[in-house]
């Protein structure tokens, strides 16, 4: 019995410490292999989302999704009552015919105005040469009628032949106005037809943003609203959409590991959900900016938690990850758990 105890006191000096050194050896394979792949399971995977919000207000008429449904790009979501914008769309359009009906003939009176203003004009040059040589030989007749060269009659003639010569220049000046006024008049129609035109295509316009359709290929979310709804533009959304062409990670990497971090380096996802797929991809980008819990620097930059608030430890920054086959694509979704592993190193 003592033989056997020995052997067995034997054995243990030699199996306790294989057993902490392969343990050393193990951990530091671990160590290693994290300085050399920065491994975090702070991760979510993400994808661009947008808010659907009508260009147009009214009561929804056809609703041609569900929540959670998957659509296509150019499917049509849903249709906002498009009658009161279809009588906009008419009115406007009867509005643009009247005018073009009223510059028809008023282009056709005008043709003939044009002539009548090179002929007004015309006679304003006349009249004003008339009144030229009246007034003319009225200066030269007035002084000679103290030494009785001229008769009185002679006088009065000269002077009445410059008032009717005065009084022709102001009636031709008024013909010209009123041939000068009338043309004035085409372009001002035509103006106002512009004017006119452009509200059509403003009516088009809104009429057409009354079916609104999908962007791209994406998973209908949060939808909470049936036929008979009002919806405006602004900032309340009907439903969001979530890009489903694409998909990434947002990991959260500390400080002291960005420096083995890099765009264009492979990576390895892992999502919570289903932890015996791996999913290839490459690192996006590394984030400049986080909001400090102690000194917020702005709304627009992200906030990362620190994992223990009365120990300084290291800030966090997200690192984004570009999923590269997000296949089966019904794995992904935003917000789920994930690992990720960035191959720094081959």
């Amino acid at each position: 019995m003592a033989s056997a105890g020995g052997r067995r006191s034997g054995l243990e000096r030699f199996v306790v410490p294989a057993l902490i050194f392969a343990a050393l050896l193990l951990g530091g394979l671990v160590l290693v292999r994290l300085a050399r792949n920065p491994q975090t399971d702070d991760a979510i995977v993400m994808a661009d989302i947008i808010d659907v919000v009508p260009q147009v207000s009214g009561n929804i008429s056809e609703l041609h999704v569900a929540d959670n449904q998957s659509v296509k790009a150019g499917d049509l979501l849903f249709v906002i009552d498009p009658r009161p914008y279809e009588f906009a769309f008419e009115r406007a359009k009867a509005e643009v015919d009247a005018l073009d009906g009223e510059i028809e003939v008023t282009d056709r009176r005008i043709a003939g105005q044009r002539f009548a203003v090179d002929a007004a004009r015309a006679g304003v040059r006349r009249a004003e040469a008339q009144l030229h040589n009246t007034s003319d030989n009225l200066r030269r007749m007035e002084p000679l009628l103290a030494k009785e060269y001229v008769t009185p009659e002679k006088i009065d003639e000269a002077r009445t032949a410059d008032l009717t010569a005065r009084a022709g220049l102001d009636e031709a000046r008024r013909k010209l106005d009123q041939a000068e006024q009338d043309v004035g008049t085409l372009q001002a129609l035509r103006g106002h037809r512009d004017a006119a035109q452009a509200a059509v295509g403003k009516a088009q316009l809104d009429l057409s943003f009354c079916r609104v359709t999908a962007p791209f290929d994406a998973l209908v979310v949060n939808l909470h609203t049936n036929i008979g709804q009002f919806v405006a533009p602004g900032p309340t959304p009907v439903f969001s959409l979530v890009d489903a062409r694409s998909w990434y990670v947002v990991a959260s990497y500390r400080e002291t590991e960005l420096s083995r971090i890099a765009p264009g380096m492979k990576a390895e996802v892992y999502v919570l959900s289903h932890p015996d797929r791996r999913f290839a991809g490459v690192v996006q980008g590394v984030g400049w900016a986080v909001n400090s819990e102690d000194l917020p620097i702005s709304p627009g930059v992200p906030r990362i938690r620190r994992e223990l608030q009365w120990v300084h430890i290291a800030q966090r920054f997200p690192v984004r990850i570009k999923i590269d086959e997000p296949d089966p694509p019904e794995i992904f979704r935003v917000g789920a758990s994930a690992v990720a592993i960035v191959r720094s190193r081959p």
